[in-house]
């Protein structure tokens, strides 16, 4: 074999997606198993438990290394900073039931994923199955893929050949074999598998262990309590994740078995159950509403569908079919970012649908299963991908310290015992005790607890989440991307005017509302057609720029007649028709035969139409700037660009329109996109108004006095959106924005980048601008302190990040608007902004920004959908409000995690003094004492404090983002000196009292209290015996015993109070009542514990009496400790100043990537280069060096990277 199995032992799984995956081969060993086995039963189960909860030491210990290819165990680990390993079996499905011989199996089966993952002569396939995905062994590649999706290599006229007559029923049946079925079957866990998996958890095991270690020590009633806990615990965990899955089953099982219609190769028309459908299925989509089983690629007609439930957005979406083009780049490739304008989505529902002259709508099986965009969601809920890998290292490290910390305990305790000549059993119990105590197994969970209630309280203001890992990261957020229509702004533009062009000039403006609508031509014909309206529940539904532009032509749409139309026989097509109140037209109708609808990548939609009797037309809107380049040069008029930049300076949509006559013969189906938008007659711009919605501005406002970045990320136009930037506050008044534009070189390979001021070319002023050498000094003022931005369009932004890759993040450091941005655009920069060590929040719609949302560390999207498998968060209020309200959460999620991690950690710490100073008189805490500090104490406190909400103002800096920062660490290590001294102190001075006494532990009551109690000597001495006997009976009543267990759990209190942080990032302590209401109570019962001599009480607790100037003198010790406690926490752990002074003194410099940028550019006098050109190749080499990792790969030699 030689160095093959070492070769191909190891390979990606989807590789460049977002659940990549590390995948090894692995052959099992008879050998090894059976030592194994012999281990899990020499151990009691103890190494298979280790095993399951370490996958990959079980493969490690009972298989060897293999190629894929021979492995029959495979071990697959996450490529996230988590590495999280997981085992899966390599299972063979046979297909020979099918395939009786080759003949079976059709040639045109031959390049597809199921006849290259067949083994001859065995006919069987080797699969795997990871997270509800199967994956097969194709064995030309020798690699798994992925299967239940259409293989991407197929070209647009593939697809209609191969799969536009259907499957044979051999070829469905095989593909179902191998796929499984169509079905997002999410089955409710059994309680016992719950049960099961809960139990085996790492902290109820831990449990378990300190449960039978305290039953062995006489523990008895503490230890039934910690089970009675343990099992309410798991009790209500079991609940809860059982109506999780109970509510995620009726989700989606509603889509799970439906009747669908598909086309057979040979056999027509078939009627089945939609669990059957398998990728390359020829799907038939009957007239009315559908909801759509699964993934399909429309071959054939047009479909409105609502996708809703995946993106949040309610408006209506216009589907076309695949064209038939006849080149060789796959239909993805050639489609580009527009080919979602073909897919139809599982879980969405078709609404309307209108077949072409092909006369049925057809659509063709793309992915199947937990493949789909539906399965894609389901599936990011069942194995959510985590988060903060800061945290929780940080909090594995604090663990690990604290084991640390229990090993010198052990050591301490096994000596102290050992040299008193105890029995070697009680030294091993005593010491494996000291763990139960230093660890609290509850640290985890006292991390999410923040969580859950933030969770609830977002709830309540309308956000919901689908990801609560990523609350906390919502308090780090320090940049918001937002896009501006419908985000920033209204959704409803209102028309304001149109600019008419004819014979290249433009003519005056016609203002809307106007006594009198527009004349009949083609501009109105293009109002009346070029949209995407449907009727829809009796009401015109559709973009809202469309329903506008519509409705100001008061025709109305005819959304039911068949039309036959000449050459193409009956058909079923839109017609628009005049209204009652519109203006005479010398028409019946238009009829829509054909559209192409928008695309952000193209920046326009196109429809074609032709009156009633007519001969068609091409009418096409879009951005102005790409509908002039459509056009002939001479139907432009020469002050376009002026002209456009007057009404987009002042912050209006602006809308190209233009026209083309079409030849009559031709169908419409059967012309390409090219065809139509070229060549065309420029008719003129509409120019809408855009209103910024009333929360905007005040929300920007608040962002940037808390120090957070906004930019805008907008497929709009360029000069619109550095207006709407402006207008919102975005860019103050007082500061500059500089326009970067970067173009391809013509003729050759490299590009140039120019940066202007845009300064002189606002339209409100008409002054000139002065000499460039005059301007100069106060440029550089102004820009020297950081008081510009930059804006770039999406071409620019491309050009940059290919050319001049070394530059992109000194742009991003000041960039604030990017305009004409593409949906893959606007992820890619949201993904360079974390680079930079930025931590991103995006707020958009669901529909083109889903790429960025789901991208972003904190994506919102705004939508009245619950959820979507847009974004981890989905806001009901309709506009940017939702944004700070995230973060003030998220802060205060973030610090009551860290509260709650200092107040477990010191808990622990400040009983574990306490246990260990009465080990050194051999003494220890009584049953009911831990029991009183465990759960009437710390369990309360541990739910109660989290309810404190958030701050309602953002302050300029975030909390500490890391669990070991400085000022945290020193917060614990301080209080717990200041625990330790206090107890120590207590332990020592009880000891110097003259009333102390080693063995008469009523001697301090009797010499004080004795000439009080001569009426009752006799019942004093019968005490004294009682006392004297119990003593012997437990050995737990000391005086030491005593003070040491007052002085520690009130210190529990101290401690719960001086955490519990309120400004400025959550809100003051008093006005969190329950936890106020609580801490008042225990400080209550503590005092009258240490007050109180009742002696049935006193014997239970295991405490004894004292003079009640040492109980004073006790409580002077803990105000003492409070005092020290709370100033310490407040002058010096919160002193924000101190901590800034001790950073510049100490000269500490941030980390993050964007921070030391920000300081090489402050130094750099030659930044921004203002009214520069540079050239690629004449400038890579030179700046390269001053960004700190980033590098232009146009550069770079291909050896570096090998």
């Amino acid at each position: 074999m030689g160095e093959n199995p070492a070769k191909n032992h190891y390979a990606q799984l989807n590789q460049g997606e977002e659940n990549e995956m590390d995948i090894f081969g692995y052959k099992t060993q008879s050998c090894r198993k059976a030592l194994c086995i012999a281990g899990y039963i020499l151990s009691c189960g103890a190494l298979r438990l280790l095993f399951y909860w370490k996958p990959e030491w079980d493969v490690w210990v009972n298989c060897i290394r293999c190629s894929l290819e021979e492995a029959d165990i495979v071990l697959l680990r996450t490529t996230d900073d988590f590495r999280t390993y997981s085992r899966k079996t390599v299972t063979w499905i046979s297909v020979s039931a099918f395939i009786k011989s080759k003949s079976d199996y059709p040639a045109t089966e031959e390049d597809s994923i199921f006849s290259k993952a067949i083994m001859k002569p065995s006919l069987q396939v080797r699969a795997i199955q990871v997270q509800k995905i199967c994956y097969v062994w194709n064995i030309y590649a020798k690699q798994f893929q992925r299967v239940g999706v259409l293989e991407d290599h197929y070209t647009c006229s593939a697809i209609h050949d191969k799969f536009g007559s259907g499957l044979t029923c051999n070829e469905q049946n095989v593909r179902r074999v191998i796929c499984g079925p169509n079905t997002i079957d999410v089955p409710v866990i059994p309680i016992w598998k719950l049960l099961i998996k809960e139990v085996l958890n790492p902290f109820y095991v831990f449990q378990l262990f300190s449960v039978c270690l305290w039953f062995a020590e006489d523990y008895m009633e503490y230890a039934t309590a910690i089970i009675f806990m343990s099992l309410l615990s798991i009790f209500l965990t079991v609940y809860d994740l059982r109506k999780q899955s109970i509510k995620l089953h009726r989700l989606v099982e509603s889509h799970n078995n439906i009747m669908v219609t598909v086309c057979r190769n040979k056999e027509g028309f078939q009627e089945l159950e939609s669990h059957h459908l398998v990728p390359g299925d020829m799907l038939i989509l009957k007239e009315g509403k559908t909801l759509l089983p699964c993934d399909a690629i429309l071959v054939s007609g047009q479909c409105t569908v609502n996708e809703s439930m995946l993106t949040g957005e309610s408006i209506p979406v216009t589907k076309i079919h695949l064209p038939r083009a006849d080149n060789f780049k796959a239909w993805r490739e050639y489609c580009a970012e527009d080919y979602k304008k073909h897919v139809l989505f599982c879980g969405t529902e078709v609404i309307q649908t209108k077949a072409d002259d092909r006369g049925v709508v057809k659509a063709v099986v793309l992915r199947t299963g937990f493949s789909t965009a539906k399965g894609d969601l389901v599936r990011s809920i069942l194995y959510p991908k985590p988060m903060n890998f800061k945290l929780y290292r940080d909090a594995l490290r604090f663990l690990m310290c604290l084991i640390a910390f229990a090993a010198i305990g052990m050591i301490y305790t096994v000596c102290v015992f050992a040299l008193n000549g105890e029995e070697t059993g009680e030294v091993v119990k005593k010491a494996l005790d000291v763990i139960t105590i230093a660890v609290p197994p509850a640290l985890p969970a006292a991390l999410t607890t923040g969580i859950i209630y933030t969770q609830q309280r977002l709830k309540k203001k309308g956000i919901f989440c689908i990801s609560p890992q990523r609350i906390n990261m919502c308090g780090q957020l320090n940049l918001v991307c937002f896009d501006k229509t419908g985000t920033l702004t209204e959704d409803g533009l209102d028309l304001w005017g149109f600019l008419p062009s004819e014979r290249n000039c433009f003519q005056d403006i016609h203002s809307f509302p106007a006594d009198h609508g527009l004349p009949w031509g083609p501009v109105f014909k293009a109002l009346a057609v070029c949209h995407s309206l449907i009727v829809w529940e009796g009401k015109i539904q559709g973009d809202p720029l469309d329903v506008k532009m519509f409705e100001a032509t008061n025709w109305v749409i005819d959304d039911s007649s068949r039309h036959q139309i000449e050459g193409q026989g009956s058909t079923c097509a839109t017609v628009v028709r005049p209204g009652l109140k519109a203006i005479s037209a010398p028409v019946e109708g238009i009829i829509i035969l054909h559209q192409f609808p928008f695309s952000s990548a193209l920046q326009r939609m196109s429809v074609i139409a032709q009156e009633i009797g007519g001969d068609p037309q091409a009418f096409v809107k879009g951005a102005p700037e790409i509908v002039a380049m459509l056009c002939r040069p001479e139907t432009v008029p020469s002050n376009f660009e002026s002209k456009l930049l007057l009404y987009t300076a002042q912050g209006f949509r602006v809308i190209g329109l233009a026209c083309k006559s079409l030849q009559a013969g031709k169908p419409p189906a059967a012309l390409t996109r090219e065809e139509v938008e070229s060549d065309l007659t420029f008719l003129g711009l509409l120019i809408m108004e855009n209103r910024l919605k009333r929360e905007t501005k005040p929300v920007l406002e608040e962002l940037s006095a808390a120090c957070i970045r906004s930019v805008m990320v907008t497929g709009d136009n360029l000069q619109t959106a550095i207006t709407v930037a402006k207008n919102a506050g975005m860019i103050p008044p007082t500061h500059r924005v500089v326009l970067v534009e970067a173009n391809k070189v013509p003729g050759s390979f490299s590009a140039s980048i120019t940066w202007k001021s845009l300064e002189g070319n606002k339209i409100e002023d008409y002054r000139s601008m002065e000499d460039d050498s005059q301007t100069e000094p106060g440029v550089r003022l102004a820009l020297r302190s950081s008081q510009y931005h930059f804006a770039m369009s999406g071409k620019s932004y491309q050009i940059v990040a290919q050319h001049f890759r070394h530059l992109l993040p000194k742009l991003l450091l000041n960039g604030t608007v990017f305009a004409r941005m593409s949906p893959s655009q606007k992820s890619s920069l949201v993904e360079e902004f974390q680079k930079l060590d930025y931590f991103v929040g995006m707020c958009g719609d669901g529909a083109n920004d889903c790429g960025a949302l789901k991208v972003a560390h904190a994506g919102i999207s705004l939508s009245e959908q619950e959820a979507s498998v847009a974004s981890p968060f989905t806001s009901q209020m309709p506009s940017i409000a939702c944004v700070p309200e995230l973060i003030r959460e998220g802060r205060a999620a973030l610090v009551t995690s860290f509260c709650m991690f200092k107040y477990m950690a010191l808990y622990s710490t400040i009983q574990y003094l306490g246990v260990l100073l009465l080990y050194w008189q051999l003494n220890s805490f009584g049953n009911y004492q831990f029991l009183f500090q465990d759960l009437a104490i710390t369990t309360i406190i541990g739910v109660t404090m989290s309810f404190t909400g958030a701050y309602p103002k953002l302050v300029p800096y975030r909390p500490p983002s890391q669990l070991i920062s400085p000022p945290l660490l020193l917060s614990v290590v301080l209080n717990i000196l200041f625990s330790l001294g206090m107890q120590i102190f207590g332990f020592v001075m009880v000891q110097e009292q003259p009333w102390y006494s080693k063995t008469n532990i009523h001697s301090a009551c009797l010499s004080v209290n004795n000439h009080e109690r001569n009426s009752s000597s006799s019942l004093g001495l019968h005490r004294v015996e009682d006392g004297a006997h119990e003593q012997t009976d437990n050995g737990f009543k000391s005086y030491e015993n005593t003070t040491v267990w007052l002085l520690s759990t009130i210190n529990c209190l101290i401690v719960a109070l001086v955490f519990s942080k309120g400004k400025p990032f959550r809100q003051p302590i008093y006005t969190n009542y329950v936890f106020i209401l609580v801490l008042t109570g225990q400080l209550g019962i503590c005092l009258f514990l240490m007050f109180a001599d009742i002696d049935d009480l006193y014997s239970k607790m295991d405490l004894v009496c004292t003079p009640t100037m040492w109980r004073v003198s006790m409580v002077i010790m803990l105000a003492v400790t409070l005092a020290v406690s709370f100033l310490v926490e407040e002058a010096v752990i919160e002193n924000r100043a101190l901590w800034l002074l001790l950073k510049k003194t100490f000269r500490y410099r941030s980390k993050s990537h964007y921070k030391r940028l920000q300081h090489v550019l402050e130094q750099d006098s030659a930044w921004p280069p203002l009214n520069e050109t540079f050239f690629s190749d004449s400038v890579a080499v030179t700046v390269e060096g001053n960004t700190g990792g980033h590098s232009n790969p146009t550069f770079d030699s291909s050896e570096d990277s090998l």
